[in-house]
């Protein structure tokens, strides 16, 4: 493992914050992903990780410069991990054309049907690549990571973390795509990465993972704007997320909030709730 070097580096909050370049070989290219080092871990000491993944359109940068989650991890000594959303610049065709599929909209999924599966292996990128970069490179405590996100994030935090509860400690989401195999964003997603086999979809389903069986030993903490124009729109579906919670006995705080939308002045709202939320089972 070569060592990481920062292509951009920054004081920030008596910690770091480094925008790291390395060649993936899961995405088959350069990849982009940011890492807050508190104060603590700068001068060696072993801190909890929490990753949090951004939604459609966003980079590495985009969570971390809009989210404010950047005090909390500084007073808590929390690792913050946030990679891009995509890869980039494959030169695949079409993946420049929309905002919801190709660059900026990776679902954090590894694609089967030709072409994207040559690089759109954001998957396994999260859960073995970046993990394994990061641990190599950083005095992390290895056994104590958590996962969130935002909207396709979202998504990929609840994901991920039903998928893997042995890796990922906690999970929390804003506004998260939660029953993708039944929204717009979803199927179109599913569809040009996955193919025409929707049982395939499922495993990229967190509200199908629940009900499979994929229980994760926390409970969940999720947060919703009632004034969310997606969620207005259908392609959010928290509630798909809850009934199957409440069918196999997933612990979840789904909390739904008057007034708000869908964009970073939500998610600031309630950041400190959810550091508060991972540092339950992070420290």
């Amino acid at each position: 493992m070569a060592a990481l070097f920062p292509s951009i580096l920054h004081k920030c909050y008596g910690g770091t914050v480094g925008v790291y370049k390395r060649r993936s070989s899961f995405l088959k290219g350069e990849t982009a992903f940011a890492v807050f080092l508190p104060e603590r871990a700068i001068k060696g000491s072993a801190c909890p990780q929490l990753y949090v993944l951004a939604g459609l359109t966003c980079t590495e940068e985009t969570f971390l410069t809009k989210s404010t989650i950047l005090s909390y991890a500084a007073e808590h000594d929390l690792i913050l991990v946030a990679p891009d959303t995509s890869p980039r610049h494959t030169g695949l065709p079409g993946e420049d054309e929309a905002y919801d599929f190709g660059s900026g909209a990776g679902f954090y999924l590894d694609a089967t049907a030709s072409p994207w599966s040559s690089h759109y292996q954001m998957g396994s990128y999260i859960s073995k690549e970046l993990p394994a970069w990061i641990e190599s490179s950083f005095p992390v405590k290895s056994n104590c990571k958590g996962i969130m996100g935002h909207s396709m994030g979202g998504h990929g935090a609840l994901v991920h973390g039903l998928r893997n509860p042995d890796q990922w400690k906690s999970i929390s989401a804003f506004a998260p795509i939660c029953h993708p195999t039944q929204c717009l964003w979803g199927i179109k997603a599913f569809k040009g990465y996955l193919g025409e086999d929707t049982l395939s979809w499922e495993e990229y389903d967190a509200t199908c993972l629940l009900l499979k069986g994929h229980i994760h030993p926390q409970s969940i903490l999720i947060d919703q704007g009632r004034e969310d124009n997606f969620l207005q729109q259908g392609q959010l579906r928290p509630l798909d997320f809850q009934a199957a919670a409440r069918k196999v006995g997933q612990q979840l705080n789904l909390r739904f909030h008057e007034g708000y939308d869908h964009s970073y002045w939500f998610i600031q709202s309630f950041m400190k709730d959810h550091i508060t939320h991972h540092l339950r089972f992070l420290w």
